[in-house]
């Protein structure tokens, strides 16, 4: 049996030395090299949502792309997480990407925290940033299923809380990359908001940042304070712990309006 068991072990490590020599990926990525940037919309799969934000980081020139996640975001997130290895795969093997970022809106979040553990590209993420996402799973995918069962698809009951993709998700190690959530306490889609607060993630709520401001669940992705955020965490330094002090000049990175010395 143990003769068995280390054969099965050796072919399996052969198969991914030959899959990451196929497609070149890194055995990690380098903290330090900014590369491009995929980014995953939520349920129903509106890449619109993502454009600006994927306009804004092309500015700043990284390479931006925007998923389209198969059955129109509905179907299961093992689906999608394999979209998001095939984007992965397809720069690193066209435009020699050593390193990649991700950014994943709503539940676009919760298809690349599946595709960090099961993607055979995954080494090659340096960052993820989350927006929105119901990383806990949300009250509205429950009630939905309770209600009208057949009017809630595959990815809908999957982001129900206690869902089987959500706990065995929960129950696993977090991904060994820098990770941040950003989520707003006005979300009216992901509730209870706080669902984008996962215990071992570094979560910034942005009205903590800018208080009173009101964004809610369809306007993170193009709010100034969001990408202001999102392109500070996608650097090489730690991630951003703002402060009430950084509200405006966060939003003036987001939007790229030039920041004057000495404000805030």
């Amino acid at each position: 049996m143990l003769v068995v068991a280390a054969a099965v072990l050796a072919v399996s490590a052969l198969v991914a030395v030959s899959v990451a020599r196929e497609y070149a990926v890194p055995p990690k990525a380098d903290p330090n090299q900014m590369g491009p940037v995929v980014l995953v919309p939520g349920f129903g799969g509106n890449t619109q949502a993502l454009q600006a934000l994927a306009l804004r980081l092309r500015v700043i020139g990284r390479p931006a792309v925007v998923v389209t996640l198969p059955d129109g975001g509905t179907g299961d997130f093992s689906g999608q997480a394999a979209a998001i290895d095939d984007a992965v795969r397809d720069l690193i093997r066209h435009n020699g990407a050593r390193s990649v970022d991700l950014v994943g809106y709503s539940a676009g979040g919760v298809a690349s925290w599946l595709y960090l553990e099961t993607g055979t590209t995954a080494p090659a993420i340096r960052r993820l940033v989350t927006l929105g996402s119901p990383l806990q799973g949300a009250d509205i995918a429950a009630a939905g299923g309770a209600l009208v069962p057949g009017a809630c698809p595959r990815a809908c009951q999957e982001l129900a809380p206690g869902s089987a993709l959500l706990t065995r998700l929960d129950a696993g190690p977090r991904p060994d990359i820098p990770w941040l959530s950003l989520w707003t306490d006005q979300d009216d889609v992901v509730t209870p908001p706080q669902s984008a607060a996962l215990p071992g993630v570094h979560s910034i709520r942005l009205q903590s940042v800018c208080d009173g401001i009101l964004i809610n669940h369809g306007q993170i992705p193009t709010a100034g304070l969001t990408d202001g955020l999102v392109l500070r965490a996608l650097g090489t330094r730690p991630l951003p712990v703002p402060v009430p002090g950084d509200c405006s000049k966060l939003q003036a990175e987001g939007v790229g309006r030039p920041v004057l010395t000495g404000t805030s």
